[in-house]
């Protein structure tokens, strides 16, 4: 069945950034009012930082003086006192650390305050204007993202203002010992820099898809643990399996890639801390015809090896690490409340005015439109470019040989299967889950029951029924019989304790109960005898509602307005008499289906030649 399709619409992007747009451009955005608000706690940490910037100039410096001066020079004590000088300038800087650390507090504590009030804002937010899965990502950004962010902000602080005194200690004293020494020093440093850099941007990207794995996960796993019933009621327990193994390899896969590039920098890490060291030995020769002093090449390896190569090293170790994952995370933080979604329409009452946003009368209940499924990248598509309309009050019966895709076609209207191409649309809007007990009923064959009461098994869907009303449904959908036996409404349902076909009665009286725009009913009547399918499904005929029946007598194809004929992805729709004289398939169905026919016609056609 391939009615006129609409005309392709392209793919939207809501809310998406202009690709210049970084996340470092827009964390910085939001970093400058943040620090220029903490001016004076910078510049508190910058002046006892001082006292760090002083010791590096003295170790490097003191101990060329100490040989040149003192040792080589054959003055002794002069030696000694140079090196006292160096010993003594590493006090101070310890008893800067206090300082430092006060400092940091002032700097650290009000990021991780503004990020948990604003995920909090966000998640109310989310409460009240929006359903979806906002606030399972705040409940992630709350507890676990904001205390990234908390600690690699201060893991980069103390860092970056170590780096940035040592440095200029270590390169102020190469200046003071020989200018010449910045020739041999500077090219390595820059090469593995540049090297260190130009991973960064890809560490970003990986460091974000692991974040939106780990949110993506926390989001399944809470529908798992709220859904565990309906998981049981509907059969899905094999397929939520594979989503929790797919989530958990997509974070492993996230996890992998950083690993990969992790690799690339430690190669930037060894150009910057190890070739430094090494070049100043092969050039020493150079150095020494060209003016510099012995004391001032062991003073030069000092500041190389004790200072900048391990201050150089921590850097690139914090912004590889933390740094790229602090980026990412206060990007997450950064991102725009989503737009608000459209509101399901809520349902009214025949004799009630329509709400202003319910959709038109005529607005088909559900449709699929070109919709493809397959279960797996290779496969066959079991529905393949589908088009289909199910309008208010319209009774679809969908039949079909066994494994014909009659079951994954119930999936996909209700939501519980995504199609792998095509859109599914309920009430004219794109198909959610957030709108999915809203909209629609699907009863599988297996009827989950709950031990409780029958009361309480019926009323599933609609706890606010009253007992008038589940007394007309009981009278209507065939109830009555198992209300009588159990003796009350009251009476404890035990399910080992029902047959299939009860079991069957209760799912089909709580279905009955909630009434929805659309109910599928996937062979929910396989265990009843003909004539209590006949009656259950003429009560939901009844029922304002849409209906569609996995069929698995041809009774239930001859009752419904439509019946969609299925044979893997080809398919054919129309009334019973059009189905006679169109579809060969419909016509091996109906013999099949009539009383001694069995073995005289086949349910499928022979496979063609290849």
């Amino acid at each position: 069945m391939k009615p006129d399709a609409d005309p392709a619409h392209p793919a939207r992007n809501d809310g998406a950034r202009p690709a210049r747009d970084t996340a470092l451009r827009r964390v910085a955005r939001d970093a400058r009012p943040f620090l220029r608000a903490r001016t004076g706690a910078i510049l508190r940490l910058a002046g006892w930082s001082l006292l760090e910037f002083a010791q590096t100039f003295l170790s490097g410096y003191g101990v060329a003086r100490a040989l040149d001066d003192g040792f080589l020079a054959g003055r002794p004590v002069t030696g000694l006192l140079w090196l006292a000088v160096a010993a003594v300038a590493v006090l101070p800087s310890v008893l800067a650390a206090r300082g430092v650390f006060g400092r940091l507090a002032d700097l650290v504590e009000p990021l991780r305050d503004g990020l948990v009030r604003r995920a909090v804002a966000r998640a109310l937010s989310g409460a009240l204007g929006r359903s979806g899965d906002v606030s399972t990502r705040s409940l992630s950004q709350v507890t676990h993202q904001s205390e990234i962010a908390r600690d690699g902000w201060a893991g980069l602080v103390l860092t970056l203002r170590s780096f940035v005194f040592t440095a200029a200690g270590a390169v102020t004293g190469l200046l003071a010992l020989s200018p010449a020494l910045l020739l041999i020093v500077l090219p390595p440093l820059v090469l593995g820099a540049t090297l260190f850099l130009g991973t960064l941007p890809p560490m970003a990207a990986r460091q974000r898809a692991y974040l939106a794995a780990d949110e993506a996960y926390a989001a399944h796993a809470g529908e798992l643990a709220a859904s565990v019933r309906d998981i049981a009621a509907a059969g899905t327990a094999e397929r939520m399996v594979a989503e929790s193994r797919a989530l958990a390899e997509a974070q492993l896969a996230a996890s992998r890639s950083l690993a990969r590039w992790s690799a690339v920098r430690v190669v930037a890490l060894a150009v910057c801390g190890r070739f430094p060291p090494l070049l100043l030995l092969l050039g020493a020769p150079w150095l020494l015809r060209n003016g510099l002093t012995p004391g001032g090449l062991v003073g030069a390896l000092t500041y190389l090896t004790q200072a900048l190569a391990p201050a150089v090293q921590a850097l690139m170790t914090m912004l590889g690490t933390a740094g790229g994952r602090l980026v990412v995370v206060l990007d997450r933080f950064t991102d725009a409340p989503p737009p608000p979604a459209d509101e399901p329409a809520p349902v009214t009452s025949d004799d009630s005015p329509p709400h202003p946003r319910s959709p038109a009368r005529d607005t088909p209940v559900a449709e699929l439109r070109d919709v493809t499924f397959a279960y797996g990248p290779r496969a066959h598509p079991v529905l393949d470019r589908l088009s289909l309309t199910v309008g208010a009050g319209e009774h679809l019966a969908v039949v079909g040989p066994s494994g014909s895709g009659k079951s994954t076609l119930a999936a996909v209207l209700a939501g519980t299967e995504r199609p792998t191409g095509g859109a599914v649309r309920w009430r004219g809007r794109p198909a959610r889950p957030a709108d999915a007990t809203s909209v629609r009923v699907l009863l599988p064959q297996h009827a989950y029951v709950f031990s409780g009461s029958l009361r309480d098994n019926l009323r599933y869907l609609r706890p606010d029924a009253h007992d008038r009303e589940i007394a007309a449904m009981a009278d209507a959908v065939g109830l009555d019989a198992l209300l009588s036996r159990l003796g009350s409404l009251d009476a404890a349902v035990e399910p080992d304790r029902l047959s299939q076909g009860e079991r069957q009665l209760v799912a089909l009286g709580r279905a009955y109960l909630a009434a929805p725009p659309l109910l599928i009913l996937d062979e929910a009547t396989s265990r009843l005898d003909p004539a209590a399918e006949t009656r259950a499904e003429l009560a939901f005929a009844a029922l304002p509602g849409a209906l569609v029946v996995v069929a698995h007598r041809l009774s239930s194809a001859r009752r419904a307005d439509r019946t969609l004929v299925m044979d893997g992805p080809h398919t054919r729709c129309g009334t019973p008499a059009e189905l006679l004289r169109s579809s060969a398939l419909y016509r091996d169905l109906s013999g099949l289906w009539e009383p001694g026919a069995e073995h005289a016609v086949r349910s499928t056609p022979p496979p063609s030649p290849v």
